[in-house]
């Protein structure tokens, strides 16, 4: 009876961590739920869709801070933000544990103050502002092998910068910005954590019945790194206007902790329940990839325009170096050596037209989107729209706007030999207010 006991708890043992491995993050991987290409924030921006070459509100910071310059008045604005995602797991080779998964959150997406003067016959402007670029969230909830199985994952936290941008207008049709971004747990929120929890029961050879329980639990903490962003903003003529920003890379420290372990009880022979647990605190490096991107605006009146980006990013960069020297891709788990990752290259095009009123105005916008997320050998494709309104009337602007953004057979390297695959749909609201002083 001992030998067999002893075998079983081998099997299960080696069974649990073959599973949780499978569904539960590898160590060194960080999993964006959201999407992975966070130009900027704001509501008008989101419901335009492309808004590098028109950046003219306090967002601007995030987008282009070349934009900031056509701020003419002191203005706090505050974004808020609600998404809602579910997605559609296929597990080939275990039926049994495909189905669709749901998750929502509200957060603050922008919040700023910005102050523009004259100094040295320039027009300049200095913005302080706080944005939230990257959610984890997600929840899954599944049975596995015939039901005997189940496993329960979450995901949570979410990663933002404190920026302090400036602008200047270096002639009356050109102006360069920059913001100086600061990651750090201790000013804003920077950490994020996962946990697996895998439970079951079977009976061994004699009939008699045992049950297991199996977690690994993942929370990072960045504490400390700084990147910049860079932009210009060029009205080549009255009615034409070119964009660029350029966003530096993040390296930034890690702190890791990490505990797993399992559980083996035995009901009628309490004697050989088993438990065990490892747990360990690192120091890591964070490596956030450099993004670059271009955008063009073309206004047919004071009422219309029309725009454009182009946006690419670096996602090859994308490592973590762990505490004994190994650089790991986050996107693949393995070392960055043995990974394929290609760069992404976002499009966007929108339009936003205004009805002028006497004494408001209420914008119409609407934008389409390829936003595609990084994976192995090939990027993930997704795809989207948006649509945007709002309302402005004296010192006060109210905006909102919708966004809906989808993949289909996307995310296969979330879980590995399983012939996994996930359709993904996720709704985005934004809703911002501005004033003017």
């Amino acid at each position: 009876m001992n030998i067999l006991i002893c075998f079983l708890t081998v099997f299960i043992v080696t069974s649990v961590t073959i599973s949780t491995t499978a569904f539960a993050q590898p160590v060194e991987t960080v999993e964006i739920a959201s999407s992975t290409n966070p130009v900027g924030s704001g509501a008008r921006a989101l419901g335009m869709g492309a808004f590098i070459a028109v950046a003219d509100d306090a967002t601007a910071a995030s987008w282009n801070p070349g934009g900031l310059i056509q701020l003419e008045r002191p203005e706090l604005s505050i974004v808020g933000a609600f998404f809602y995602r579910s997605e559609d797991n296929h597990f080939g080779d275990h039926p049994e544990a495909s189905g669709i998964q749901k998750i929502s959150k509200t957060h603050l997406n922008y919040l700023s103050a910005t102050y523009p003067f004259v100094l040295f016959n320039r027009n300049m402007i200095v913005s302080l502002n706080y944005q939230n670029l990257y959610d984890f969230s997600r929840k899954w909830n599944f049975p596995l092998f015939s039901n005997s199985w189940h496993v329960d994952y979450k995901q949570s936290g979410s990663l933002s910068a404190i920026g302090l941008a400036y602008a200047i207008q270096i002639t009356p049709h050109l102006s360069f910005g920059v913001t100086v971004n600061r990651w750090d747990d201790d000013i804003s929120s920077n950490e994020w954590e996962q946990k697996n929890i895998i439970k079951g029961s079977d009976t061994d050879a004699g009939g008699d019945k045992y049950f297991f329980k199996s977690f690994i639990y993942n929370r990072y903490s960045i504490k400390g790194g700084t990147n910049f962003n860079l932009g210009f903003l060029w009205n080549i003529t009255d009615k034409i206007t070119l964009g660029g920003v350029y966003k530096t890379p993040l390296e930034a420290d890690l702190k890791h902790w990490h505990r797993a372990g399992y559980s083996l009880s035995f009901p009628s022979s309490p004697e050989m329940n088993t438990k065990e647990t490892i747990s360990s605190e690192t120091d890591e490096t964070l490596y956030l990839p450099m993004s670059y991107g271009l955008g063009l605006a073309y206004r047919f009146s004071d009422k219309l325009t029309v725009a454009a980006d182009l946006y690419r990013t670096e996602w090859g960069d994308f490592k973590i170096k762990t505490a004994d020297g190994r650089e790991i891709s986050p996107i693949t788990g393995k070392p960055v050596q043995e990974s394929s990752v290609k760069p992404t290259h976002q499009v966007r095009l929108g339009a936003e037209y205004l009805f002028i009123k006497n004494n408001f105005i209420i914008p119409v916008r609407c934008g389409i989107f390829y936003d595609p997320a990084p994976s192995e050998k090939k990027s993930d494709d997704y795809y989207g729209f948006s649509l945007g309104s709002g309302i402005g009337w004296g010192k006060f602007i109210f905006d909102i706007a919708y966004q809906y953004r989808f993949g289909k057979n996307v995310n296969s390297a979330i879980v590995r030999d399983m012939a996994f695959s996930q359709d993904v749909k996720s709704h985005t609201i934004y809703s911002s207010i501005i004033l003017h002083f």
